[in-house]
């Protein structure tokens, strides 16, 4: 699979610009299936605001980061693990 580092990039600013805790956030790339999927961690408190209320934040970072992946020839998915 293809280098993520757009997608990575982008979806590490806008996750880290929105947590209280920056310094937890933690991005996985699982590049096993058919398609890249970034795992981001977040600390306990902070994801509520990264899904946000009916997860529209957490749709609004989706669109965004697959945009992103789009510079370097990508599909991504990204999830938010507890």
């Amino acid at each position: 699979m293809s280098d993520t580092t757009s997608a990575n990039s982008v979806l590490s600013y806008l996750v880290r610009s929105i947590v209280e805790d920056p310094d937890a956030v933690e991005i996985e790339t699982d590049d096993s299936g058919d398609r890249a999927v970034l795992e981001v961690t977040v600390a306990p408190g902070d994801m509520g605001r990264v899904i946000g209320k009916r997860g529209r934040v957490a749709n609004a970072i989706r669109t965004v980061v697959r945009a992103a992946a789009v510079k370097d020839d990508l599909e991504v998915d990204v999830e938010f693990l507890d």
